[in-house]
């Protein structure tokens, strides 16, 4: 098992900061999810990982050593890219079984250790063709396989799901997970994707600006971001603005806690937690509903804002567009932050 420490890791490209400060422990069998906007270090942080770039300064440990000096054929984690680089003339067996040969790995044991792995994939009937005759999932998979023939002790993953339709996304993540867990191999996974990072991981990192901004569960960072940042990263928030009365704060129809230290913010409020009641005299109003398989979307005006809704199917039946409501919230502690930041 293995355990990963970013310590205050910069890197420098010119005047162009791309990691500043970085700091992240993944723990041993841990799947940790790397999660930010395009440009915010998160691919750097995984390169410098894997051997391939040099920090400007900081200290990276695997299981308490210092591996910066190591180059990366000696550090032997298995890595999985956006592009699935198959060797388009070598067919499935034969892209598996490379880095064994590469290793001298005896023949037997490499014909052992494939044939494990296409079992593992789900690909074993597809041993025989070469990556043209395959679908984008499973020339994918062929690539998960190929990183995990020498039993690495680490895993990367750099956005490898990113090329693929919203359906077979959808199930290779549900796989990769179902692998990972079955293994215990320690996993770093990079996206920019949300809704994937809260899928697959244990616990995610949500980047900015070359720095965490907030580490967590993926529960964690949903019901309690500590920012603007993160509440608008992770998940759907509505912005609304809000002021304190007294040591409390109105937030639409309800008074909640909130910080001392300024009069006037923004609340970030998830759309489930917008409870929606009829009312003829309500200065809310209903601008649209739209039907989203297991939830519906209501969006409704208020004070020249407009603020989204996520109910129960049947709970919506009971609205209509145009027809006039009152607004709650049902969260008694929402992130409120000063205007402005």
């Amino acid at each position: 098992m293995t355990y990963v420490q970013f310590k205050n890791i910069t890197k420098h490209y010119g005047s162009e900061v791309a990691l500043s400060n970085f700091s992240l422990e993944i723990a041993s069998g841990e799947l940790v999810s790397i999660l930010g906007p395009s440009g915010c270090g998160k691919t750097t942080a995984l390169r410098i990982l894997a051997g391939f770039i040099e920090p400007t300064d900081g200290s990276l440990l695997v299981n308490g050593q210092e591996i910066l000096e190591l180059p990366a054929a000696k550090r032997g984690y298995g890595m999985v890219f956006q592009s699935y680089s198959l060797f388009p003339n070598m067919t499935t067996f034969e892209n598996i079984e490379f880095p064994l040969k590469l290793r001298k790995t005896d023949a037997t044991a490499r014909i052992k250790r494939v044939n494990e792995l296409l079992d593992l994939i789900n690909m074993a009937e597809h041993a025989n063709k070469f990556p043209h005759q395959l679908s984008g999932g499973q020339q994918q998979r062929i690539a998960l396989a190929r990183a995990l023939a020498l039993e690495p002790p680490i895993l990367l993953l750099d956005e490898p799901l990113s090329a693929l339709d919203a359906t077979v996304r959808d199930q290779l993540r549900d796989e990769i997970r179902s692998l990972q867990k079955r293994l215990g191999i320690t996993t770093v996974f990079v996206t920019h994707d949300q809704q994937e990072a809260m899928a697959i991981s244990d616990r995610v990192a949500v980047m900015r600006s070359g720095q965490v901004e907030q580490v967590g569960s993926p529960k964690e960072l949903y019901q309690n971001p500590r920012n603007s940042f993160v509440a608008k990263f992770v998940g759907t928030s509505n912005q609304i603005e809000s002021i304190r009365i007294g040591q409390a704060w109105k937030v639409l129809g309800s008074t909640v806690s909130g910080p001392e230290g300024f009069d006037t913010g923004i609340a970030f409020i998830r759309p489930e937690d917008i409870t929606i009641t009829a009312s003829p005299g309500g200065v809310a109003v209903i601008e649209e509903i739209s039907f989203l398989g297991s939830f519906t979307r209501v969006f409704i005006s208020i004070d020249k804002n407009r603020v989204i809704a996520d109910l129960q199917i049947s709970e919506a039946d009971k609205f209509s567009v145009g027809q006039q409501v009152e607004l709650t919230i049902r969260d008694a502690n929402p992130l409120i932050e000063a205007m402005g930041i």
